[in-house]
């Protein structure tokens, strides 16, 4: 279920030029990695929302507008919104949920410049057990150790500014936040990297639940182990999802190349 965004506030007069690269790079990679979640099956109907800090405005992100599907979006589709609630570039108006759940992760975490959330159903599922969702005992999980938190106080839909803060106070310092009852929120510094951990955290949970289904006792890592893998991967990590956004491009360059458009 969704609800509109409802805001009487006139949008105030923000010069942005839209065509400066970084900009345009943004809007670019942030479609890819919503084409990239449909043809993966990591998005739930037209209810889950990326966004991102646009490059040069602090107080400025982009969000997908509500009522697209993630296989639909294209650059241009894209919303600029201030933290205000206000539609300052684009048509349409973003999910509430959206609004509310992002605009106070990205004011009140300035290092989040990217903001992942879905309903994915293998980290979904890890939200609904009990226990620490990542048991540590695949190596792709251990990209993971370190970074990860718990928000248990799951309160309904996020459709006012003080679920959004007590939202964003929940993360802490953690960037991988599975929120109890509801489904996982990613905040990274790049989109890139918000995409890669997007991906690897699904694949992550869905190994565990298949070791899980096996009936068989699951044997966890050392945590000296998965400490100094976890900070194996984090040395390669913005290098490595660079690349990986930039191979999701290519090959929707090939199937669907008008995400770019």
């Amino acid at each position: 279920m969704a609800h509109k965004l409802a805001s009487s506030a006139a949008p105030q007069r923000i010069n942005i030029d839209l065509e400066k690269d970084d900009i345009g790079n943004a809007r670019i990679d942030l479609a890819a990695s919503f084409r990239a979640a449909a043809q993966m099956g990591l998005e739930e109907g037209i209810c889950n929302h990326f966004s991102a800090v646009v490059p040069g405005h602090s107080n400025l992100f982009l969000v997908n507008p509500y009522g697209l599907a993630f296989e639909e979006i294209k650059a241009s589709d894209l919303l600029i919104c201030d933290f205000e609630g206000n539609v300052v570039s684009g048509v349409g108006k973003p999910e509430a949920t959206a609004f509310y759940i992002h605009a106070e992760l990205h004011r009140r975490k300035p290092k989040a410049k990217a903001a992942f959330h879905t309903h994915m159903p293998y980290a979904t599922a890890m939200t609904m057990t009990k226990g620490e969702p990542l048991l540590w005992a695949g190596q792709t999980a251990l990209k993971f150790y370190g970074r990860t938190c718990v928000d248990h106080n799951y309160r309904g839909l996020a459709l006012d500014t003080d679920e959004g803060t007590r939202i964003a106070e929940a993360t802490g310092e953690a960037d991988i936040i599975f929120m109890a009852h509801h489904g996982v929120m990613i905040l990274a510094e790049t989109i890139a990297e918000a995409w890669d951990d997007l991906y690897y955290l699904e694949r992550a949970c869905q190994v565990q639940h298949l070791a899980l289904s096996s009936g068989r006792k699951i044997t966890p890592v050392s945590e000296a182990i998965a400490e100094a893998t976890a900070k194996q991967m984090r040395a390669e990590d913005a290098e490595s999802a660079r690349l990986h956004l930039a191979s999701i491009k290519r090959r929707l360059d090939k199937t669907a190349s008008d995400f770019r458009n």
